[in-house]
């Protein structure tokens, strides 16, 4: 047998053994381990990493430690094991319970941090659902009102613009949809059910809502786009009063953004919103 060959499964060998001893290890304490043996077992396997083990032994330690002075660590340690094992839902739970708990424990403020942290971790891309977004938005803002000067405080906010910044790009895709499928399912004529209405006023309620976001110019562009599309598409009755309120923003965008590289679009789309109101 080849030496490196012969050394490979010398190291797979220890490393099989170790993982069995391990888990022995762990049976052994889980099943007849008592209390205390349980406790420093839990806080062993922590240090050592072994998150999935400790947080096992807390769960069940939290409600035989209960008022006894260790509860709290407990509890604390339990939502830092699962928050480091990736189970995110459980350790916000967790850091939850504690801060209903123990409102002024010894952990309540790195606990009240990691409800939002927690939740940071679980939230999607801005394509799904937002609610675990909205979640450690709500669960910082409270964390930053409860201790204003806590040392975590920047972290936290350093983390509100990352999840805000989340919610602009999923109003922006929802409002670039809505400009992409045009006059398909919806009635082009109609001022309540076009997909460019739809778009238009998707985009303007996300700039009321965050008027000095990143993606200013990008809303304003398919505001501009939509007014345009949908008095390209209107019907006489209503073609007049469009192509004008479209012109109306083209001039606004011009102003808002003269460097703009879409410019041009807007300066096109202008041209042909007065010669169609001349004629």
């Amino acid at each position: 047998m080849h030496p490196d060959m012969k050394k490979g499964i010398i190291i797979l060998s220890s490393i099989a053994l170790l993982m069995c001893s391990c888990a022995s290890e762990f049976n052994a304490v889980y099943k007849y381990g008592d209390q205390e043996a349980k406790y420093e077992y839990a806080k062993e396997f922590f240090a050592r990493g072994k998150f999935q083990q400790a947080a096992t032994l807390l769960e069940e330690l939290v409600t035989m430690k209960k008022g006894t002075e260790e509860a709290q660590e407990c509890l604390y340690m339990l939502g830092m094991a699962q928050y480091n094992n990736q189970d995110y839902q459980a350790a916000s739970e967790t850091f939850k319970k504690y801060g209903a708990s123990y409102p002024r424990g010894i952990y309540a403020e790195p606990a009240a941090f990691y409800v939002g942290q927690s939740l940071f971790e679980s939230s999607p891309e801005p394509r799904l659902d937002q609610s675990p977004t909205n979640g450690a938005i709500n669960a910082y803002q409270q964390f930053m009102d409860l201790y204003p000067d806590s040392k975590l405080r920047n972290r936290a906010q350093e983390r509100l613009y990352v999840l805000y910044d989340k919610l602009i790009q999923k109003e922006y895709l929802s409002a670039e949809l809505y400009y992409n499928l045009g006059g398909y399912f919806g009635n082009i004529n109609s001022n309540d059910e076009s997909n460019y209405n739809a778009s238009i006023i998707t985009a303007q309620n996300a700039l009321k809502t965050y008027p000095y976001c990143s993606l200013r110019e990008e809303f304003m562009l398919l505001i501009m786009k939509s007014k345009f599309q949908l008095a390209e598409n209107s019907t006489q009755e209503k073609r007049l009063e469009r192509y004008r309120d479209a012109e109306d923003e083209c001039y606004g965008f011009i102003n808002e953004f003269p460097e703009s590289k879409n410019v041009a679009t807007a300066e096109k789309y202008i041209a042909k919103c007065k010669k169609v109101i001349k004629d």
